[in-house]
């Protein structure tokens, strides 16, 4: 190579680094061979080179509720926060960081997100604050969501974090399994779900890729409770993504899941299920219900249309595909898709929810809610509350919202 081309390129480039970027260098450098259990204090000794001390990592629990605390060498581990009632719990619904003045310094909140999904709070108590701080603060939240999400594949400690003590049932452990992180957002949509009752969910599953600016969603109920029902709702899962993976249309998901149902469990067991497409450029949004209460169309947090289908057949029949419906939403449009445990579940007077609660819930909680993530757990709340604690059916809630943005900057290195 050309040596005063190198010199002028050495000149016209600043590939310096500061002390922030080297701290965050190190901090990825040394996590690719780290174990898992190494994680907790290796946060700690970063967070002491900028000043920071009493470092503390929660992670949302299953029931979407608690901030339950890592246990580590290096960590205060503290109590379990309320994600209502605590400026952690604030920090990870505002997916912001929250200050939190006390007699011993200030206590930063920082949340945790991976990508699109936020996963946790890291907490961390400072004697001073300043701007390169807090970049260094966020960065670092950023960085320690990527190494959880990453490790959780070769340890069970993070997954026993979450459960908060309680263990999952059987059926409930193959479905988490299966499933992708229960919130996203990006500048063109994001969307969150919930399922319940949280360490016993059996039948209800849900599914969802956004491939190029196509999101493709689906949300499944198998007939029955407990394991068959856990393994039915797997297997139809597993047809959905490999038919979303093929790029099949809708018509034709169907056929793959209703052929992969109808052959292995036979006619004697079905699956209801919603599938659709968002496509997040132009807010065309296709749907084909398979025996599912209708969607909710949600605009100005005002409920006003029912997105219904001429066809609703269950899957596992044998039967034609029912014909696809079609919707055009706007920007800041939601649209609420949940099964048939939502609106049909008892409370302990014997009276079901009911459609029309579940909407009077939607128009009271939407307008003073950050987001659909917040949303969607108020949501589930108010159904908990309703329905006074005991499920006899699964209840998922699935929430989306157009946003009708870009995201071609975010490709665009600002420097």
């Amino acid at each position: 190579m050309d040596e005063r081309w190198r010199g002028s390129r050495r000149e016209l480039v600043d590939r310096s680094e500061g002390f922030g970027e080297r701290l965050l260098g190190q901090l990825l450098d040394r996590s690719h061979q780290m174990p898992p259990q190494l994680i907790p204090p290796l946060v700690a000794e970063e967070a002491a080179r900028i000043g920071g001390r009493d470092v503390s990592i929660h992670l949302q629990d299953y029931g979407q509720s608690t901030l339950v605390p890592l246990r580590g060498r290096g960590l205060t581990a503290g109590e379990p926060l309320p994600v209502d009632a605590s400026p952690a719990g604030e920090a990870f619904l505002a997916r912001r960081m929250v200050e939190e003045w006390r007699t011993d310094g200030l206590r930063v909140h920082v949340p945790l997100v991976n990508g699109a999904d936020e996963i946790g709070v890291l907490s961390i108590t400072m004697d001073v604050l300043d701007e390169d701080d807090l970049r260094l603060l966020r960065r670092l939240g950023a960085l320690v969501a990527e190494m959880l999400i990453s490790k959780a594949r070769y340890t069970d400690r993070f997954f026993q974090a979450r459960r908060h003590g309680r263990p999952l049932s059987l059926a409930a452990e193959i479905q988490y399994a299966q499933l992708p992180p229960l919130a996203m957002s990006t500048p063109q949509v994001s969307l969150a779900a919930v399922l319940q009752p949280a360490l016993d969910v059996a039948g209800d599953s849900l599914d969802y890729a956004l491939n190029d600016d196509i999101l493709h969603l689906a949300i499944i109920d198998a007939m029955g409770h407990g394991l068959e029902a856990a393994l039915l709702a797997t297997l139809a899962l597993g047809a959905h993504r490999r038919g979303r993976r093929a790029d099949v249309g809708l018509r034709e998901l169907y056929e793959m899941m209703d052929r992969g149902i109808n052959g292995t469990f036979g006619p004697e067991q079905f699956v209801t299920a919603q599938m659709m497409r968002l496509d997040v450029s132009t807010g065309d949004l296709q749907w084909v219900n398979a025996g599912h209460p209708a969607p909710l169309l949600i605009r100005g947090y005002r409920v006003i249309e029912r997105l219904e289908s001429e066809d609703r057949l269950p899957m596992g029949f044998g039967r034609p595909a029912p014909r696809t419906a079609a919707a055009q939403l706007r920007r800041g449009d939601q649209v609420l898709f949940f099964t048939d445990g939502v609106i049909e579940e008892r409370g302990p007077s014997g009276q079901e929810f009911r459609e029309t609660r579940l909407i009077d819930a939607i128009e009271h909680i939407g307008p003073s809610s950050s987001g659909v993530i917040e949303t969607a757990r108020r949501l589930a709340t108010a159904l908990e509350r309703a329905r006074g604690g005991v499920a006899a059916d699964d209840a998922t809630l699935f929430l989306v919202e157009w946003h009708g943005r870009t995201a071609d900057h975010l490709a665009r290195l600002d420097i």
